[in-house]
């Protein structure tokens, strides 16, 4: 983007034609990392009231299904059709799906509002990047998924708390219901937006067996989480089984050459995987390790989780602050960063370790992902045309997703198998230095992504 006298143009999230897409954006991003951080928080209270002890996983594990199965067949929509049936339709899903999960009087219906929110959350998150791709010219996206990351802030700060605090005083119920009015509000900024999207040129290549691969992806981590959070008897079975649907459904939901790193394209959406895994699956288990090892509140022991999320929203937008670096550079020093977090936070499993050090740890780690996730986004839209923006940006969700599963669950099953709740140091220890290299493997990918090209 230029002026006539060939110096670049300002540019702004807020001029009145990107007012409307840019605040019904983050409000609903911000609702849907709220609905993320509340659930988990008063998700005992609502077992508890609806006999569900037993069925303790399922929540997660149904909205973790849908949302794979949901971010696969949006992302093949919005190929077709544009962002705009996704955008209209997945947040009422969402908002159906609250309604449901606010009201359920048993484990039946509060497990379809989950699907329901997992469906319309899936949608959803594959159509705001096609959006994204549609309003905002490469440049600007920097500067927008900046602000992506920043929506997830006040959410990881009172999500907990307010949550909390709805579940005792008045019920968890309202942790569901009280989000319905704000999705609706939502999808209303959005309406004139999508009106005046331009026409849409339809995606001509047929993708084959896109449905099934979705229907295998989404059985397949739910199956590898369930077997991961339970690593006994006939759940190594459905663990197996969930691999073997999984693996050829990657083949048709990724672009070719990911698992083998090709540059480019695949090596983006590869180097997602690896990010959100690594960090995720050592952020796991911080607070266990502060808690048993170092005898921390619960409370004390999130504070980390706490930093972790502001320095992710400080790097993010100061990455959005610097359009002409390199968005490879920044995805490099982004795994360097959280390499160095996690090989930090090694050092306080044992006992004797500065369990003191790792809220700054942590913070650090955070910091990498802020630089480098909403890199990963921009080079992904980048390389991207208008005809396959969906089926890219939802392998990158899938990515996402899919290298958390594993492994958080990789991490779980040794602490199962060679340590214990109770003392986990034994496991922690080789884990956390597994993902530190996971991150160095990253940044030695980095390379391969290529220099970002912005227009100017």
């Amino acid at each position: 983007m230029t002026t006539t006298t060939g110096t670049p143009a300002k540019s702004s999230l807020w001029t009145p034609e990107r007012r409307g897409p840019t605040v019904g954006i983050i409000l609903l991003v911000t609702l849907l990392a709220f609905e993320n951080m509340g659930v988990s928080t008063a998700m005992p209270r609502m077992v508890a009231d609806l006999d569900g002890n037993d069925l303790y996983a399922w929540p997660f594990l149904a909205f973790l299904a849908a949302s794979v199965v949901a971010t696969v067949l949006s992302g093949r929509l919005s190929d077709l059709r544009g962002p705009r049936p996704s955008l209209l339709v997945g947040p009422a899903l969402f908002l159906v799906g609250l309604i449901v999960a606010g009201v359920a009087q048993d484990m039946s219906l509060l497990l379809l509002g989950r699907v329901l929110q997992g469906i319309g959350g899936g949608a959803q998150v594959v159509a705001v990047y096609v959006l994204i791709g549609l309003v905002y010219p490469e440049r600007d996206r920097p500067a927008v998924f900046g602000l992506l990351a920043s929506a997830w802030v006040v959410p990881s700060l009172v999500g907990p708390a307010l949550a909390g605090w709805l579940t005792e005083a008045l019920s968890w119920r309202w942790v569901f219901l009280g989000l319905a009015p704000f999705v609706l509000l939502g999808v209303l900024l959005l309406v004139p937006v999508l009106r005046n999207l331009p026409p849409h040129t339809p995606d001509r290549n047929t993708r084959r067996g896109l449905p099934m691969a979705a229907l295998g992806a989404g059985f397949g981590v739910a199956a590898l989480s369930w077997a991961a959070q339970h690593p006994r008897g006939v759940n190594l079975l459905i663990g197996v089984a969930g691999l073997v649907a999984l693996v050829p459904s990657l083949r048709v939901l990724l672009p070719r050459g990911t698992l083998t790193a090709r540059p480019g394209l695949p090596t983006t959406i590869l180097a997602r995987a690896l990010l959100a895994g690594s960090f995720f699956a050592a952020e796991a288990f911080i607070p266990l390790t502060l808690t048993s090892v170092h005898g921390y509140s619960a409370i004390a022991a999130g504070i980390p989780l706490t930093l972790s999320a502001l320095g992710w929203s400080a790097a993010a937008w100061w990455q959005s602050r610097k359009p002409d670096i390199p968005r490879a550079k920044l995805v490099r020093w982004g795994f360097v960063l959280n390499a160095a977090g996690i090989s930090g936070v090694t050092l306080i499993a044992p006992s004797w370790g500065p369990a003191w050090a790792t809220p700054v740890l942590w913070a650090v780690a955070g910091a990498g992902m802020g630089m480098a996730m909403s890199s990963l986004s921009v080079l992904t839209l980048g390389a991207s045309s208008e005809v396959d923006r969906g089926f890219n940006s939802s392998a990158l969700q899938i990515s996402d997703m899919l290298g958390s599963a594993l492994l958080v669950g990789l991490g779980g099953v040794l602490v199962t198998t060679f340590a214990s709740a109770a003392a986990p140091t034994a496991a922690v220890v080789p884990f956390d230095l597994l993902m530190a290299g996971v991150a160095v493997l990253g940044a030695v990918l980095a390379g391969r992504l290529g220099r970002a090209t912005l227009e100017s």
